[in-house]
């Protein structure tokens, strides 16, 4: 038995999957690299926070998960699993002289180069179950046909690849050596230095193979053979570099095809197959980096990098991405500090102050004049498309619990992010049903509409519009903007809010001023110098009414400007509604940063960065008008509709690494980014506390996911033991249940009665 192990060990030592694996992992580092990130990416070991492996083991495409959403990924994961076996034939194939003594050599070669694909297979399909039966609850018979369409797509696209090779790649040892020789001298230098390096490496560096595994699945023995002449192993090399341009040029224009049709809903792949058709692109240009360039690959590549880096540095393939409505063609505002001080002095601030007197009035004159109530600011925390859904389901519970007083009594919501595209949302309906439409605000469907995926259609924009095509354009306002990844988010969310929002920023004037809804004030953040940019339906420069108190002499910093006063020359009430939303919810990464008309140009970041809840901002409208407020109100309240848990519990550090000690400095700053934000807002409440005349009343709800959710009960495979959705544009089945049912929660409930208390009691004014 021994014995039969001993010779054994050699001949699988020796064998060409093995000796594959061992070459790849010691040469194609890059290759390697893509592998880990995909493994780590459907086992959850990467990017659970932003939900990314459900990505994978939940696809969707035309808003559904089925066979033909996992047929796509089966396509394009084959797609790349070939292209990581051209690559790898092209870089290492010399290395095994024996394989062009076969017919069909390349499909001989990616067979025994198979051993990584085959485990990431099985991995990724028991992924794909475990996900399934525990988070989706699939049936058998559900489950068992989208794998099915996995494997079909997986299929089909190795077919035709296989087709293609067997056509191309025959027993190229048998051309006329002379052709193929001529038709390689034409070629540039570099290349020919390449092949005639590697043709050296051939002749003196063979890996030992004894043995391979052959169509059949049998495995046989490596014959011996005359090493061939330098024409044959150029004629390899040739014949190779040709199926790559062919197969990239392929993928090239349908990538391009794809990009010129991306607002078509059928031409919108699912998120992770478009990541995975950019792998496969990297991964075939990285094999012709490596032919191209030889052992200067490396080296090459990274000149290149840093040249681009340059250029782009120096502007030459920045692309810009604008606001809809703005008109960037008139001259730039300026953006300095003397400005910023003329755009906030006392005559600005009282101007808007007085127009805002106009919708305080209007609002008092809702209620009866013998009872003051309370006045109350509901404030959403941003978290992408999981706060949309938390903030949405938060508001219509708390207006139907209360009979409609919750935007009756609202006087300004802010927030962050998703937060406020879940409650412009809900405002908008409120509206469209006061002005006599067929709308039901607190009906489920809106909800189902909002928790509609925005992520497919963004990735591949990124990828196919930005990467490749961009250069189509669209009208807006009398001015034309490119159909960029800002315009894909725009239109996606214009489609899951029926289309309600796509308005200027101005035709919410006459609603707010009469107090019809309630103002909304949007805070994204300025990029350069990390101010608030202000943005309302009309001037709200009175945010900044605290510089006032300063003395003549001093030089207060300013904390924000107004959108429409910077802009006024450039049609700044004209801007987009949803291009507002979207300059407040720039997701890092997904969402593009919005480039605005200024000298120095700014950009614009998430609102989320200097307040993700929208507390400071509601305060400083407190203080711009607290007199007026504490004269005629019985109180405010202020409500916080929080995406994550405000007292959560305080994590044990156990097993520290080296990275981790080594990154805690700047990993403590993240985590706790929240926490920071959170003591500020209790601060900035409780001084209000001692400069406001008037009672101040605080509701949290919050979404958070312990223990109270039944369904939630079976923890999911990824995340272990955490069942709180993810921070993304796109939920899965499991996390849109987990973030509805929360409302039912015990601490939640009781804020809520908690509230319709507050709104019920109001006090009599005295005669």
């Amino acid at each position: 038995m021994l014995r039969k192990l001993y010779l054994l060990g050699p001949k699988i030592a020796y064998s060409f999957p093995v000796q594959l694996l061992f070459n790849n992992i010691k040469r194609n580092h890059v290759l390697m690299l893509c592998w880990v990130v995909l493994f780590a990416m459907v086992t959850g070991s990467f990017g659970k926070y932003l939900g990314i492996p459900y990505l994978f083991l939940d696809p969707e495409y035309l808003n559904a998960v089925n066979f033909r959403s996992f047929f796509i990924m089966g396509l394009v994961t084959a797609g790349f699993i070939t292209a990581f076996h051209i690559t790898c034939y092209i870089t290492d194939g010399h290395r095994f002289s024996f394989v062009g003594t076969l017919s069909r050599p390349f499909s001989r070669f990616a067979l025994n180069n198979s051993i990584i694909p085959v485990v990431f297979m099985i991995t990724y399909i028991y992924e794909i179950v475990e996900f399934q039966i525990h988070n989706e609850y699939s049936s058998p018979g559900i489950l068992a046909w989208n794998l099915t369409g996995l494997l079909t797509g997986y299929v089909v696209m190795t077919l035709i690849f296989f087709i293609y090779f067997w056509f191309t790649n025959k027993d190229i040892f048998k051309y006329v050596v002379c052709r193929i020789d001529e038709k390689i001298k034409q070629n540039v230098q570099v290349t020919r230095a390449s092949v005639m390096k590697k043709l050296d490496i051939a002749r003196k560096k063979q890996v030992r193979v004894d043995n391979y595994l052959d169509y059949d699945l049998k495995v046989k023995e490596v014959e011996e053979h005359t090493f061939y002449d330098k024409a044959t192993i150029l004629q390899v090399f040739d014949q190779n570099h040709f199926n790559l341009v062919v197969i990239e040029l392929m993928i090239f224009i349908i990538i391009t095809v794809l990009g010129i049709f991306k607002d078509y809903p059928m031409f919108q792949l699912p998120a992770a197959s478009s990541f995975i058709i950019f792998l496969t692109v990297f991964v075939m240009m990285a094999g012709a980096f490596s032919y191209w360039f030889g052992n200067w690959s490396a080296t090459v590549a990274i000149l290149l990098f840093l040249i681009f880096n340059y250029l782009v540095g120096e502007e030459f393939f920045t692309k810009k991405y604008e606001a809809f409505g703005l008109d960037y063609q008139r001259h730039t505002a300026e953006y300095s500090i003397r400005s910023l001080q003329q755009l906030n002095d006392s005559t600005h601030i009282q101007r808007d102050r007085q127009a805002t007197f106009v919708m305080l009035e209007n609002w008092r004159k809702k209620f009866p004049a013998e009872r003051k109530p309370r006045m109350v600011f509901v404030c959403a925390s941003g978290g992408g498309k999981r706060a949309a859904l938390w903030t949405l389901t938060a508001m219509q519970a708390s207006d139907s619990l209360t009979n409609g007083k919750l935007l009756e009594n609202t006087i300004l919501i802010t927030g962050a992010s998703g937060g406020l595209i879940g409650a412009s949302y809900y405002r908008e309906l409120k509206l469209q049903q006061k002005l006599g439409n067929n709308v039901r605000p607190n009906a489920m469907m809106h909800r189902r509409k909002i928790a509609t995926d925005n992520l497919n259609p963004l990735i591949f924009s990124l990828m196919a519009n930005d990467l490749f095509v961009g250069f189509t354009k669209f009208e807006y306002g009398g001015n034309f903007y490119y159909r960029d990844r800002g315009y894909t988010f725009e239109e996606q969310l214009n489609q899951i809010t029926e289309e309600y929002l796509n308005k200027p920023i101005a035709a919410y004037d006459s609603a707010e001023r009469n107090a019809v809804i309630p103002m909304m004030i949007l805070t994204p953040t300025i990029v350069n110098d990390g101010r608030k940019l202000y943005i309302a339906s009309r001037p709200v420069s009175f945010m900044n009414y605290d510089i006032l108190n300063f003395p003549q002499h001093a030089f207060p910093k300013i904390s924000g400007v107004d959108f429409q006063t910077l802009f006024e020359d450039h049609n700044g009430a004209n801007l987009r509604f949803l291009s507002a939303l979207r300059m407040s919810a720039t997701f890092p990464y997904i969402t593009p940063n919005t480039t605005l008309p200024t000298e120095p140009a700014i950009k614009i970041m998430d609102a989320g960065i200097s307040d993700n809840f929208g507390v400071s901002d509601a305060v400083r409208f407190l203080f711009a008008f607290k007199d007026w407020i504490a004269e005629n109100t019985s109180g405010v309240i202020f409500v916080s509709i929080r995406d994550s848990p405000k007292l959560d519990n305080v994590k044990q550090r156990t097993g520290q690494t080296i990275v981790d000690d080594f990154t805690q400095p700047i990993s403590s700053v993240y985590n706790n980014f929240e926490n920071f934000q959170d003591i500020n807002s209790d601060m900035l409440i409780g001084h209000a506390k001692s400069w406001f005349k008037g009672s101040i009343d605080r509701i949290d709800l919050q979404y958070e996911t312990e223990n109270y959710v039944p369904i939630l009960q079976n923890m999911d495979s990824i995340r272990q033991h955490n069942s709180r959705a993810s921070l993304s544009w796109r939920l899965t089945t499991r996390e849109k249940y987990s973030i509805e049912y929360t409302i039912n929660s015990t601490e939640n409930q009781a804020q809520l009665m908690r509230l319709a208390a507050l709104l019920g009691d109001s006090l009599l004014v005295s005669r």
